[in-house]
């Protein structure tokens, strides 16, 4: 019997069965597991299967490969974070979806996975969270491959009047730098070149460039599914509130 326990974040619920369900949880050590909740619908365990709950997990499988079981306890629930408002529901929505869209089973991503939790505690805090996501969003394209590196000009080497992203590479341009291709970069949003407070148009730009590495780079490089349409429905809420 192969066994181990770790705190994890609910991604996603899926009835399995009459009265079971699947959980797929974010671990630190283990990455995004999956494991059978026996009883997971009943009327003890429905309520603290919820996304972006925090739980206790034990996981046991006879053999590393099968899908296993878990047994889990309560740490913290989240759930008044999230009934609190559009914004968080959404917001919730967006991130355990692009988790579950990205990341393979049992893989660690412990950086990923503290950002994740960090970013969770601060559902219901509109006025912090979507420069927060933005950030985050950022950092997921760094663990899986598709940071940007906007140190310095990718044509010049210069530091300073960075102005456009290479569509392709991530890396920053200056105006200098891009000459007569300057039409075919992405603009480079100052919030992304600096920390500290950001309008709702300065995290909607930066979200803009994210987006199109999402989609363009990564998606492709996980077989071209769609990204998931949560993300499209929290920008279009950001928008509005904007």
């Amino acid at each position: 019997m192969i066994e181990w326990r770790e705190d994890g974040a609910v991604l996603r619920v899926r009835k399995h069965g009459e009265n079971a369900v699947i959980l797929d949880v974010f671990t630190e050590g283990h990455g995004r597991a999956a494991g059978v909740v026996r009883g997971g619908t009943g009327r003890r365990l429905s309520p603290i299967l919820q996304p972006g709950a925090q739980l206790d997990l034990t996981w046991k499988a006879r053999l590393e490969d099968h899908l296993g079981t878990f047994t889990v306890e309560p740490i913290r629930s989240r759930a008044a974070q999230i009934l609190g408002g559009r914004m968080a529901l959404a917001g919730l929505n967006a991130v355990t979806g692009l988790l579950c869209f990205v990341l393979p089973e049992r893989e660690a991503h412990p950086p990923l996975y503290h950002r994740s939790v960090q970013l969770l505690d601060l559902l219901g805090q509109d006025d912090l969270w979507p420069l927060g996501y933005l950030r985050w969003e950022l950092a997921l394209l760094d663990e899986m491959g598709f940071g940007l590196d906007l140190s310095t000009c990718a044509v010049t080497g210069a530091g300073e009047s960075l102005v456009y992203i290479s569509p392709r590479s991530g890396r920053a341009v200056s105006a200098k730098g891009a000459g007569d291709w300057a039409d075919r970069l992405l603009p480079l949003p100052p919030i992304l070149l600096r920390q500290g407070d950001a309008t709702p148009a300065d995290i909607l730009d930066g979200l803009e460039v994210t987006g199109h590495f999402l989609h363009h780079r990564l998606a492709p490089a996980l077989g071209d599914k769609p990204v998931p349409e949560a993300r499209a429905r929290l920008l279009d809420l950001l928008r509005r509130a904007a």
